[in-house]
């Protein structure tokens, strides 16, 4: 650009620096680039330009020269006056200074209490706005020492949310948020520690609650019936089934076992009162606010189930004592009270389908157990006070919600059982008044006497009646025992059906099945086993007799008790009817045949005293001795056989005849027995005649004609044919229906005559010098040859 006009470019570099406008180092920078003699050139420019200025301002100088002149002479005249100005400022500005030190020094003051102030009123600020936060910290760590867990899990979200964020740019800050975290994770594990504990407590005190629970609900129970009968009594209602036991009793039975507690305690305790569940509150709500609450009601529940199970498993001797099963029973009702509470106060922790559920598997097991521990039982007051509990036990956790009709179906098994050990307990109550029974009619003196026999058996005979003192009952003094004790039974068995919330109807139905079961299976197996005992003679059975006669009677009037009970009349279509009609006629028909039996073991004793001389040449002329004594002690016993009633007397008494006339022809017929003399025949008519006219004596009333004669008939004609020696008849006469030794059987006579064959060959030795003997020993031998021609032809008939 230089070269095309130079001049130019150094006018316009010029003009850039007399402008000010441009940096001055571009512009001469370009100068000194262009050319290489460019700096001189424009030097040589640069002077020029001075030189034109320089005239120019001393044209303007000249212009200005007057003005100035006259300037500087208006100052020359103001100079002086400007020094007196000026040394009066000098001293007015010292005199300024010296009065400002002290402005200057109160002002620094002020400056620095203004800077002082600034800083306090942001220090201020900012305390206040830090204060709150340390404040709620603080809090925060009190409520931790305190323990209340869920304040501070609270007092942290407002920390988080509300505090930190105005002072999160403080490192104090910093070191809190880190902390709570951690917090958090103490507070778990501690509420965790305190549930564990809390669990640990209501485990060790479950059988506490569970009492208190039982007990608060047989007082409601006992209240319930009170204000019941009250009612009752007020429309004139019957108050109670069972008129003997007085409610007082039944309160009392009720009671027994929960009495440990001061009697004048006033206060109802409650489930609150006994357990502190603020653990499982401040737990499950710390919980909720960690939003963990699902593993928390997974771990409770856990834990109590596992709990249930230990509760569940009963120890083994439970069954020994009753304070076993109480003990069982408190601890399972004292877990599920607990679990109705938290139920009740919680939101979810425990569900109604989580209850049921655990008491389904619960009730299951109980039922198990007391099922297989009730059959342990074998004493009925045991029995009756597990019912009482189980009854109580029931009535208390159906009182929370708890569906218990299971239990009351396992009570109708136990009563079975129940059932069992009265049954086996009244076995041993007969047994023990049969054995101390004297087997004789009741005696008594006075009046008094037999209103009190009268009071205990329903005994009614207008001939005694009128008879005078001293008099006797007919039965002996097990029969009214026996009677109060079939009345004690069926009160035993009424306590069980007490409470089982069952009709009148049923309750009827089962007194009279357990009745029926006592008569017909104990009652029956003891008497059945007292007359088989061998110590028991006629006179006790005769007893035994008349005594079940009276105790068949009776049985009239224990229906008659069943029904004043219940209520229940015997027209009902479904009333039960007691068996013990035939439970008396079979003892007495056992006894009966007991009577025959000994009657002919007895006559089986005396017959084995006989001691005949079967070789005697002549009778002694009178009856053997030991018939005698036989025949006497037969009039004794059937003088006995007057109480009982005729059929028993006579078939006992033909039984006895009949006996005794086998026995006699045994006798004669014994394989052991070779020889038998006509004088031994004669001696053996002597004693069936006595037996005969024993027979005719009627040492029993009733029999027609001579009915118990006939029991002798085969002896007496067996005898009449050898004593007459009609042979000839009997042979001629033999099977017709008219034939005068009908009952003679040619095997019998053939015996005796060949008994007596070999007798007269042994005696008679020298009787084949006698005409009259050889006779006879002819026709002996005769007519055995007869005889067995007989036999054998029925032989080969047969």
């Amino acid at each position: 650009m230089l070269e095309e006009d130079p001049d130019q470019n150094y006018e316009n570099v010029l003009a850039e620096i007399q402008s000010f406008e441009l940096p001055i180092e571009a512009t001469l920078r370009s100068v000194y680039d262009d050319q290489p003699n460019a700096h001189k050139k424009f030097m040589e420019k640069l002077d020029a330009c001075i030189r034109n200025h320089d005239k120019e301002i001393e044209k303007m100088c000249n212009f200005h020269h007057q003005g100035f002149v006259d300037a500087i002479t208006e100052l020359l005249k103001v100079r002086t006056d400007a020094e007196k100005l000026k040394v009066q400022v000098t001293d007015t500005n010292r005199r300024f200074q010296d009065a400002g030190k002290e402005v200057i020094v109160q002002t620094e003051d002020i400056i620095r209490c203004r800077i002082q102030q600034r800083n306090i009123t942001t220090v201020v600020e900012k305390l206040q706005l830090c204060l709150p936060v340390l404040e709620m910290y603080s809090k925060l760590k009190e409520q931790m020492s305190a323990k209340r867990y869920y304040s501070a899990l609270k007092t942290m979200e407002q920390l988080e949310n509300v505090f930190f964020p105005r002072v999160s740019q403080y490192r104090f800050c910093q070191l809190m948020i880190e902390n709570l975290p951690k917090l958090r994770e103490d507070i778990k594990e501690i509420s965790m520690s305190d549930l564990k504990d809390f669990l640990e407590s209501i485990r060790k005190h479950s059988d506490k609650i569970g009492e208190t629970a039982m007990k608060q609900a047989q007082q409601q129970k006992i209240f319930s019936v009170a204000l019941q009968k009250q009612n009752n009594v007020k429309f004139g209602k019957n108050v109670y089934i069972n008129d003997r036991i007085p409610e007082e009793r039944n309160e009392v039975e009720l009671k027994r076992g929960f009495e440990e507690e001061d009697e004048n305690e006033e206060e109802v305790l409650t489930v609150q009162d006994l357990v502190d569940f603020s653990p499982v509150y401040r737990c499950l709500h710390i919980y909720s606010v960690l939003g963990d609450e699902e593993t928390f009601e997974n771990y409770y529940r856990k834990q109590r189930k596992k709990q249930a199970r230990l509760v569940l498993q009963p120890q083994s001797n439970m069954h020994e004592t009753v304070d076993g099963y109480r003990r069982y029973f408190t601890q399972i009702v004292g877990f599920f009270v607990v679990e109705d509470h938290i139920l009740h106060v919680t939101q979810g922790l425990v569900t109604r389908a989580y209850t049921d559920e655990l008491w389904n598997m619960a009730l299951s097991k109980i039922i198990a157990v007391l099922r297989a521990h009730s059959s342990y039982c074998t004493d009925p007051d045991l029995v009756l006070e597990l019912k009482n509990l189980i009854v109580i036990f029931a009535d208390t956790l159906q009182g929370y919600g708890f569906p218990v009709n299971r239990l009351f179906d396992l009570l109708f098994e136990i009563r079975d059982q129940y059932n069992e050990t009265l049954l086996k307990k009244w076995a041993g109550v007969f047994r023990d008044i049969f054995e101390e029974d004297n087997y004789s009619p009741i005696p008594i003196v006075n009046e008094e006497e037999y209103k009190v026999v009268i009071s205990k058996f329903p005994f009614q005979d207008p001939d005694l009646e009128k008879q005078s003192f001293p008099k006797k009952f007919p039965m002996s003094q097990s029969v009214p025992h026996i009677y109060i004790q079939v009345k004690e039974f069926i009160y035993a068995s009424l306590k069980f059906s007490e409470s089982l919330h069952r009709s009148s109807t049923e309750i009827d139905d089962m007194l009279r099945k357990s009745t029926n079961l006592l008569l017909t299976r104990t009652l029956s197996s003891c008497l059945l086993n007292l007359i088989r005992k061998p110590h028991i003679g006629l006179t006790e059975l005769v007893q035994i007799i008349i005594n079940t006669t009276h105790l068949e009677q009776a049985c009239k009037y224990l229906e008659d008790f069943i029904t004043n009970i219940t209520n229940i009349s015997q027209e009902t279509v479904h009333t039960t009817r007691l068996y013990g009609l035939s439970t008396f006629k079979d003892a007495r028909h056992a006894a009966e045949g007991e009577i025959y039996t000994k009657l002919n073991q007895k006559i089986d004793e005396f017959v084995q005293l006989a001691d005949y001389d079967w070789t005697m040449s002549e009778p002694d002329g009178r009856a053997s001795g030991y018939l005698m004594d036989l025949i006497n002690f037969l009039r004794s016993i059937f003088q006995v056989f007057t109480h009982l009633p005729g059929k028993v007397a006579q078939t006992a008494c033909m039984s006895a005849c009949q006996h005794l006339s086998t026995s006699l022809m045994q006798m004669l017929l014994d394989s052991e027995l070779k020889q038998i003399s006509m004088g031994a025949v004669q001696q053996f008519n002597l004693d069936v005649i006595q037996c005969e006219l024993f027979a005719s004596s009627e040492p029993v009333p009733g029999f027609q004609g001579d009915t118990l004669q006939l029991a002798f008939i085969d002896l007496r004609q067996l005898l009449d044919l050898f004593m007459v020696w009609d042979w000839s008849t009997y042979l001629a006469d033999y099977g017709q229906p008219a034939s005068k030794y009908l009952r003679v059987n040619p095997n019998t006579a053939l015996t005796l005559l060949e008994k007596m064959k070999d007798t007269s060959k042994k005696n008679n030795i020298f009787a084949q010098f006698r005409k009259n003997d050889r006779d006879k020993q002819k026709l002996i031998e005769t007519v055995v040859k007869q005889l067995r021609s007989l036999v054998n032809g029925m032989s080969q008939h047969t």
